[in-house]
């Protein structure tokens, strides 16, 4: 007798991240289609139309003087960063240790900088491949001048896109945090990637990146020298890698030639998420190798960008296991459509 496999639920996967150990969840039994994603829309920054943009006009809303500048054929500016108006970390302070009984803390101290594009309303998607240069160039730039000052040991360069995402403000921007710690989720990757190495004498991420083009089934984009891929645990529906794809532990270290190659597979990258998922709130960052002097030589830069197509409820907060509704093989099917 056949068996009548119409009806039959799908069995939900558990995959583990290859660096961090962690687990997420491939929600089969709640799959959504690709397209159904872009049916939710996300909620507007909202602007004050009677008060001018903070990043527009940065001198008439009281931003401090730009650390880095720079301007188009005809002399205007195209690109600045200025320190954060208001800081999460108090600017080129030592940082002073405390105890309070069991505890121990340290002052906040470190760089908090802004790096603003000169249209008010082109995201990333929307910029030629020389404007996104130009802000990885920027990036770059920051990182280099603060990698050695004092009390720094880790610079996070990060971009919000969409309230859900943390932007507060409209004008596309990305920040960067110069900070005296290394956070515990860099931590995960760097240990993780600390033991594959010595278990394999081989790049956890080289080993992903091989097997990923060898299968191509994850895989978003490619040009000669950067990979963009739906990592096999993802933790977010559609999130994407971008990773270069020989062996390169320090993001500072990348070349002229590389840096354009790197905005050309950022930009289709989130260029196609824009299109499938209808412009929707996103982050994403670029986990390097601490600035603290020690040898990283086991670890891979990459960029990591995760949409905002999920809320974490009570089993994501109570476990750290997160839930994805898409499977990262029909979600890169997709993107590489767009």
């Amino acid at each position: 007798m056949e068996k009548n496999t119409k009806n039959k639920t799908q069995i939900s996967e558990l995959r583990q991240d290859l660096v961090t150990g962690d687990w997420v969840v491939i929600a089969t039994s709640r799959a959504k289609r690709p397209e159904d994603f872009a049916a939710v829309k996300r909620a507007e920054v909202l602007e004050d139309p009677e008060k001018p943009c903070f990043f527009c006009h940065p001198e008439e809303t009281g931003q401090e003087e730009d650390v880095l500048i720079y301007q188009d054929e005809e002399g205007d500016w195209s690109l600045r960063v200025f320190p954060n108006k208001y800081p999460a970390f108090s600017r080129g302070k030592v940082t002073k240790h405390f105890e309070e009984g069991p505890y121990f803390g340290m002052d906040g101290s470190g760089y908090h900088e802004v790096v603003v594009t000169r249209d008010h309303k082109k995201q990333i998607a929307e910029l030629d491949v020389l404007r996104v240069a130009e802000i990885i160039d920027a990036y770059q730039d920051r990182y280099i001048d603060l990698m050695n000052k004092k009390s720094v040991n880790y610079i996070e360069i990060f971009h919000n896109h969409g309230r859900e995402a943390g932007a507060s403000i409209a004008h596309p921007h990305s920040q960067l945090m110069a900070i005296p710690v290394i956070s515990p989720y860099v931590n995960l990757e760097l240990t993780g990637a600390d033991l594959y190495y010595k278990s394999n004498k081989k790049c956890v991420y080289c080993t992903m990146i091989e097997w990923e083009m060898e299968h191509k089934k994850r895989i978003v984009f490619e040009n000669s020298d950067f990979l963009a891929f739906c990592p096999y645990a993802s933790r977010a529906s559609f999130e994407v890698w971008v990773i270069p794809k020989r062996h390169k532990p320090y993001f500072e270290r990348t070349s002229t030639a590389e840096k354009l190659k790197l905005a050309e597979a950022l930009q289709v990258s989130i260029n196609k998420i824009w299109k499938a998922l209808g412009d929707p709130a996103y982050n994403f960052y670029i986990h390097t190798s601490p600035c603290d002097g020690k040898d990283y030589s086991h670890f891979h830069w990459h960029i990591e960008i995760l949409p905002r197509t999920s809320i974490w409820a009570g089993f994501e907060l109570s476990t750290g296991i997160e839930i994805s509704t898409i499977e990262p093989e029909i979600a890169a099917e997709y993107l590489r459509k767009q």
